[in-house]
């Protein structure tokens, strides 16, 4: 297990979360909760659950097909226990996926 750090870069998130920098950005500015830490120079550093919060956004747009940033946000203030644990098994079904793929390649 890797060991888990404070802080992330923007270029560590983005590896993190397969999304690009201004998805990003753009989405620290339609939702609140999502304030990652900035140093004196405009860098970016977000925290494990800025991370877990922007894959439940991406969880919600792409797996749930919900758009509209307003929805979104909906989705978001929701009890959403059943969203998160499809989100879940999504995350580790991809996992698996990923690992399958490897075996296969080194036959």
């Amino acid at each position: 297990m890797e060991d888990e750090k404070l802080y992330y870069s923007l270029q560590e998130t983005m590896a993190q979360t397969g999304l690009p920098s201004s998805t990003l950005r753009y989405w620290e500015g339609q939702f609140p909760q999502l304030n990652p830490r900035k140093d004196g120079h405009g860098n970016r550093y977000y925290t494990l659950d800025n991370i877990e919060l922007i894959k439940r956004i991406k969880y919600i747009r792409d797996e749930l097909k919900i758009t509209r940033i307003d929805a979104i946000r909906r989705e978001l203030s929701h009890d959403t226990r059943k969203s998160d644990s499809r989100q879940r098994a999504t995350a580790i079904l991809e996992k698996v996926k990923q690992e399958l793929l490897e075996i296969k390649a080194q036959i």
